[in-house]
């Protein structure tokens, strides 16, 4: 008995093995053609490497006779051939091949910096109204490829240095305009610089979300928008503010539109300016003033009195006044 429950065993033992094999055999004869096919479609950032953790079928072409290793491929993908690749072998993408391109300080003087500033100068010199074409694709693959190459920071300081210089130019030639302009001419300013800005920081976002972001803890247009305030808004706000409280005393000497936006964009640049004019701020910003208390109603109710006043004596006619009940009289 003890002898035939010993064969038993041992036959069951190597029934199992051999199923256990098969079972190996096949899985692993099925996980080595997918890997085939899943290697076969992708494309490797190493060519000597495998993918998934598989190790790659070596092609007896990248072996060495005598140590039967995988031998250097730059002589193939130098040779004309050798965009055409072969099934089952891994090339290099066109993502490694950009940044195996690497740029020198002096490629990006001489070949990069030159075309983002032409671009800079023509975002900023353009009118809002004009619509000449420009290569915003070739503008974003520049910074995208200046940012890969370790040159933000030079990129950054000379996005910086050349709106600069445009801003002094700018605020020269608001020196040179006449008073009775300047509401107007300022608003041209402020207006084109804005519109400039909603292209130049989309096409400079790779640099502002992995230069400016993290390692400045900054964003770029506000960045720009405070150079705009240093550089122009500061060194005639002395002069604008009195014009504008001027223009606003006499309707309609300057557009409605034009003191509301003057007066906004000043306001969104440094809002403690409201204080310089907190009259005239208050007409087109909402809660300049603190909030209204009981003992003040007295004054708003004076205050609405004389404007009416003012209005009846300069023509305004109140209407008919016949319906209107005796307790409303002024």
């Amino acid at each position: 008995m003890e002898e035939m429950e010993e064969d038993r065993l041992d036959d069951h033992n190597h029934n199992y093995r051999g199923s256990a094999r098969d079972a190996y055999s096949f899985m692993r004869a099925q996980l080595s053609n997918e890997a085939q096919l899943f290697c076969s479609t992708m494309i490797s950032t190493d060519p000597t490497e495998s993918c998934s953790g598989i190790p790659p079928r070596r092609d007896p072409r990248y072996m060495d006779s005598d140590s039967s290793s995988i031998s250097s491929e730059t002589s193939d993908t130098d040779s004309p051939g050798a965009s055409a690749s072969t099934p089952g072998k891994l090339t290099l993408n066109s993502a490694t091949k950009f940044l195996m391109n690497s740029m020198t300080v002096e490629d990006y003087k001489n070949i990069y910096w030159p075309k983002l500033e032409n671009a800079i100068e023509h975002l900023l010199t353009q009118s809002p109204s004009d619509h000449n074409s420009i290569s915003y694709e070739q503008i974003y693959s520049h910074v995208y490829k200046c940012v890969c190459q370790q040159h933000s920071e030079l990129l950054y300081n000379d996005l910086v240095w050349k709106v600069s210089s445009h801003l002094d130019q700018v605020s020269a030639q608001l020196l040179g305009s006449p008073s009775e302009g300047f509401i107007e001419q300022f608003n041209v300013v402020l207006t084109q610089y804005t519109a400039a800005l909603q292209c130049i920081v989309p096409v400079f976002i790779y640099m502002n979300k992995f230069y400016i972001e993290r390692k400045l803890n900054q964003d770029l247009r506000d960045i720009l928008m405070r150079l705009f305030s240093e550089h122009v808004a500061e060194k005639h706000v002395n002069t604008l503010i009195p014009l504008l409280q001027k223009a606003h005393s006499m309707p309609f000497q300057v557009r409605p539109s034009t003191m509301a936006n003057v007066v906004k964009g000043l306001y969104a640049l440094q809002p403690e300016w409201s204080n310089l004019a907190p009259a005239l701020f208050s007409q087109f910003i909402p809660q300049i003033h603190p909030p209204t208390v009981e003992s003040q109603l007295s004054d708003y109710a004076a205050q609405d009195q004389k404007l009416q006043m003012e209005l009846s004596l300069n023509g305004f006619s109140r209407g008919d006044q016949s319906r209107k009940r005796a307790s409303e009289e002024s």
